[in-house]
Parts: C-alpha cells; sequence; structure tokens
C-alpha cells in the first residue's frame, strides 16, 4: 500500500492542514514528524473550524491512530490544553488514537523564556521573527543532548538529572540575557505533576509503524512550515530549526527512508511568507493588499499579516527538486478569480546574470530581483471547483504553464478551504 509524505513547498501557510485531512480519511495512520506547536493546521469539516498546533491532522477524524513522532519537539502544557480544547469540539482522544514517541524532546518553559528573551536582544535586520514558543532552544538542546525526553517523565532519578544538566547550560545564558536563574524546584514540580497526562500516550512509535507497515497499513506522514523553512535548505538564519523537507518525515519518526512512496508538495496559486527574510516577489502595492485580503493571510498561530507576491516558480521547482516531489496540490487558485494579469516569477537577476534558483548566500538572496513571465488573468469565479470542466480556460492554462515551470505535475487542484472542493487528478495513495 502506498505511504503518503505531504510537506509544504514554499514558506508554509500553503493550506497543508485541509489536503492532510483530506487524505487522512483513506490512510490509517497520520504521522507529525518534525516541528513544534509553531505549525498552524486549520481544518474546515462541515462549515465547522478545527485549529491545531501540536495534533496530526488526523486526530479529527475517528477510527484513524494519529502519530507524534521522534521529530517533533513537544509541550508538554501546550499539548494538554490543546487535547482539551478538541475535545470539547466533540472529538475523542485516548491513547488508542494518539501516542507519542518516546524519545520526543520535550520543550519546556525555559526554551520559551530564553526564546523570546533572545529575540528581544537581537540588534536591528537580526530579529528572526520566531514564535517565542521555545521551538529553536528545544532543537539546540536535542543536539546538545541535554533534552528531557518524554521517557524521562517516567523515572523522577532521570528526570532530575536531565533538569540538571539542562540547568548547567541555561543559566550562564539567562544570566547573560539579564535572566533570573530557573527555579529546579518549580520546574522539576511542573514536569513531575504534567507526566501522569502525558505518558499514557508514550509508545515505541518506530516500532507500531514498522508493524503498521507489514500489516498494509497506510501511512500518512505530515509535516509542519514549508521547506523554504528548512534548517539546511530554506533562507538561512530566517528559517525554522528543523529540517522540513521529506526527507525528515522517515527520520522524524522511525522508519527507513523505503517507507515513503508518494511526496505531495502543497503550493499556493501565489506566494506568501509570515516573519523576516527574503521574498524576491514580495508586493508592496494594491495587488499584495488584495492578495492578501482575498486570501485571508493572517497566521494561525501568531494572527500576525502574511507578506504577498507573485507565484516563485523557480524557488518551487528548487523545493520540488530537495524534496522529491511526485505532485503538487496548488490551493487557493480562487484567490486569483478578477485579476487582469498574472505574473510566475521565473528567474532571478544577480549582479547582470541570470538564475534559475535562488542562490544560498544571504548577501546574494537580498541582490536577486525576479524575472517575470505575464499571462492574461480570468474573470469567472472558480471557488468550489470539482473538475476540470468547473474551471475556466485561463485558469487551467495558468495551472499547466506552473506544471511546465517547476517541472513536476499537479496531483490535486484545492479551490476553497471546504475538504470536498478538490479537483483530483492523481491519487497519492494509488497502489
Amino acid at each position: 500500500m502506498a505511504n503518503v509524505v505531504v510537506v509544504g513547498a514554499q514558506w508554509g501557510d500553503e493550506g497543508k492542514g485541509k489536503i492532510v485531512d483530506w487524505l487522512s480519511e483513506r490512510a490509517d495512520v497520520i504521522a507529525r514528524f518534525q516541528g513544534g506547536h509553531n505549525a498552524g493546521h486549520t481544518l474546515v469539516i462541515d462549515g465547522k473550524v478545527y485549529k491545531l498546533n501540536a495534533l496530526p491532522s488526523g486526530v479529527v477524524r475517528g477510527g484513524k491512530l494519529s502519530v507524534i513522532g521522534n521529530g517533533v519537539v513537544l509541550d508538554p502544557w501546550h499539548l494538554v490544553s490543546e487535547i482539551a480544547k478538541i475535545r470539547d469540539q466533540g472529538v475523542e482522544i485516548s491513547p488508542e488514537t494518539l501516542m507519542i514517541a518516546e524519545n520526543t524532546p520535550l520543550i519546556l518553559p525555559i526554551h520559551g523564556e530564553l526564546d523570546r528573551a533572545r529575540e528581544e536582544a537581537a540588534s536591528k535586520g537580526t530579529k528572526i521573527g520566531t514564535t517565542g514558543r521555545g521551538i529553536g532552544p528545544a532543537y539546540e538542546d536535542k543536539v546538545g543532548r541535554r533534552s528531557v525526553r518524554v521517557a524521562d517523565l517516567a523515572d523522577p532519578a532521570t528526570l532530575a538529572a536531565r533538569i540538571d544538566r539542562a540547568l548547567q547550560h541555561h543559566d550562564p545564558l539567562r544570566r547573560g540575557l539579564g535572566i533570573e536563574p530557573v527555579d529546579r524546584e518549580r520546574l522539576l514540580a511542573d514536569l513531575t505533576a504534567i507526566a501522569d497526562e502525558i505518558l499514557p500516550y508514550a509508545a515505541p512509535v518506530w516500532k507500531v509503524l514498522t508493524e503498521a507497515r507489514k500489516a498494509g497499513k497506510r501511512i500518512l506522514f505530515e509535516g509542519a512550515q514549508g521547506a523554504l523553512l528548512d534548517i539546511d535548505f530554506g533562507t538561512y538564519p530566517f528559517v525554522t530549526s528543523s529540517n522540513v523537507i521529506a526527507g525528515q518525515a522517515a527520520t522524524g519518526v522511525g522508519v527507513g527512508p523505503t517507507s515513503i512512496d508518494y511526496v505531495l508538495g502543497i503550493v499556493k496559486a501565489y506566494t506568501t511568507r509570515v516573519g523576516e527574510g527574503p521574498f524576491p516577489t514580495e508586493l508592496d502595492d494594491e495587488v499584495g493588499q488584495r492578495l492578501g485580503e482575498r486570501g485571508h493571510e493572517f497566521g494561525t498561530v501568531t494572527g500576525r499579516k502574511r507578506r504577498c507576491g507573485w507565484f516563485d516558480a523557480a524557488l518551487v521547482r528548487q523545493t520540488c527538486a530537495t524534496s522529491g516531489v511526485s505532485g503538487i496540490s496548488l490551493t487557493k487558485l480562487d484567490v486569483l478569480d478578477g485579476f487582469d494579469v498574472l505574473k510566475i516569477c521565473v528567474g532571478y537577476e544577480l549582479d547582470g546574470k541570470r538564475l534559475d534558483y535562488l542562490p544560498i548566500a544571504s548577501d546574494q538572496q537580498a541582490r536577486c530581483t525576479p524575472v517575470y513571465e505575464e499571462m492574461d488573468g480570468w474573470s469567472e469565479s472558480t471557488v468550489g471547483a470539482r473538475s476540470w470542466a468547473d474551471l475556466p480556460a485561463q485558469a487551467i492554462k495558468y495551472i499547466r504553464r506552473i506544471e511546465e515551470l517547476i517541472q513536476c505535475p499537479v496531483a490535486l487542484v484545492s479551490t476553497s478551504p471546504e475538504r470536498e472542493d478538490t479537483i483530483l487528478v492523481t491519487d497519492p495513495f494509488a497502489d
């Protein structure tokens, strides 16, 4: 049976929540493989809106197993709160429907405090635009081998030792930033108190998924953010603190790369970005304002207004290559309804030279100017279209040109937040 990875192929906010929900109905297991609760997935099901941060999108579907993998960093207090919120909306969540990898690192209050203090202390031009939720510092502790992990909550001696090791690093940092030392006893007490609410969900996820594969179960691997925020291949340093690209799906849950059969890249019909960093096709004009208003471009997590611009085919071609994308899901096509002229970025000019990719050096990225190709727009509405026959001819032409430029086929087209308003071209779960 096919196993599918879903990744954002721009700077995040591409509409992954709806697509994951659309696919999850036919999956048996939905596994989240990276990121933290800085991610925001909005699902609209039968007119009911669910906003998820840490929980996999599959939790709103009955009869599915949702998994939080070891590639995620997890705030246990936020998770408990999110579970309660989703339960209040009528969704059943139990250890039979949700599992957390035992080796998942925890986000502690000290991580958020450090995150926010650093951002405040950053000089002009060096702010990252972080959500301040502690994701970056938690990943730092992971690679620094000083994390508290889910399994540590079960043993008081191990938990105390992990905290002591973490504080050897954090207290000197806090002094340098003018923050009070960590209250060790309070932190230990808070973790001890939350342990009983987290440990029932702990499981050897790698083993569960291995057995699921052997049993012919369909697994949907769900990522957060977007490939242009990848710690290695994104617009560094204005990136997230984890690997976002599809290869992380295997590492982030504990399965081999042969477990992945199809990679679906989620792509908006235009481009948006939240936070700081380069954005070659950004529009600081009426067109950018119009895209933002029509697309309701505000962050699910922060409420921040998203920066908007034309579709950047050069960047999406790049992310399709680094994630090995099999096909894309094109979302928010309806936002472009009514534009007389549409522009697509096909490359860049840098110091008098033409490039077909965005260079990795920050100074070069800042000097890149987009090279545009223009197309006629369409006046008809595409809202709610569910077949090619429902689309204006010019909208189909736009989609076909995107396929040519990014060198990757369109597998799905999304025409509204409603899950059924989707045109299926290629079934990612096809055997």
